[in-house]
């Protein structure tokens, strides 16, 4: 038997600049909050989706990747607070990177 390597293309087809800027702590907390909530909804969502109609289904991904964002809500908040506190204003710099990859 030969053993083969599929060859992975991939190809950047887009960048987004989500987020850029200077911002107050109050600010920074309400996107950082926003953005984080949005995956976490997301991921619920998911996770609905995939126990519809199957009470049984595996749903781990979906629920370490909801408490890993919640962590890093609670981190974020922590550092805004600091901020805060420290009288700084914070930068966010925020792009998505879009890549195709051939199946």
């Amino acid at each position: 038997m030969k053993n083969t390597v599929k060859q992975v293309e991939k190809k950047t087809e887009q960048k987004i600049n989500l987020v850029e800027g200077m911002f107050k702590p109050s600010e920074a907390s309400h996107i950082i909050n926003a953005l984080i909530d949005q995956k976490i909804n997301y991921h619920k969502i998911q996770r609905l989706s995939l126990c519809e109609g199957n009470e049984n289904c595996d749903t781990t991904y979906e629920n370490s990747r909801i408490q890993e964002l919640k962590q890093e809500k609670e981190v974020a908040k922590g550092y805004i607070d600091t901020a805060r506190r420290e009288n700084y204003e914070i930068v966010i710099n925020g792009t998505l990177d879009i890549t195709f990859i051939k199946k």
